[in-house]
């Protein structure tokens, strides 16, 4: 071999060995990687979930309020014609209110209607399903 061959080879020796050590450093993530990945996705799903859930309560409320005068229009409409105090089921089967109309609360439960001079009082239980709580919904 001749001095300048020597030496030509010398820098592509370096670059096969720069080469391979790269293809080595880049074959895959470690346990460690994938873990601190995962554990950086779980707290921004659960930072995601404390900002939502509120969010999701605040609707549905708004939502049960909306139903709630929606049935007490109906039975102003149901006291204007015939006397006494309705119920929801009784709106439903006079065709006053429409049964594809929210009938139940967000929550499931059946609203409740009481009857005073000032008209009928439409009320919801709430998020906890019981009457007489500080989430009772008018």
């Amino acid at each position: 071999m001749t001095e300048s061959h020597v030496h030509a080879e010398l820098p592509a020796r370096r670059i096969r060995r720069t080469r391979k050590r790269r293809a080595r450093a880049q074959a895959g993530m470690t346990l460690i990687e994938i873990m601190i990945v995962m554990v950086i996705m779980a707290l921004i799903a659960a930072g995601a979930g404390f900002a939502i859930v509120p969010q999701l309560t605040k609707a549905k409320i708004k939502s049960t309020q909306q139903d709630g005068k929606a049935i007490a229009a109906a039975a102003e409409m149901y006291m204007a014609e015939e006397k006494g105090c309705p119920n929801v089921d009784k709106l439903v089967e006079m065709k006053i209110l429409n049964k594809k109309n929210h009938t139940k609360d967000a929550w499931d439960n059946e609203f409740t209607i009481e009857c005073d001079e000032d008209g009928p009082v439409v009320r919801s239980a709430g998020p906890d399903g019981q009457m007489g709580n500080d989430d009772d919904i008018e």
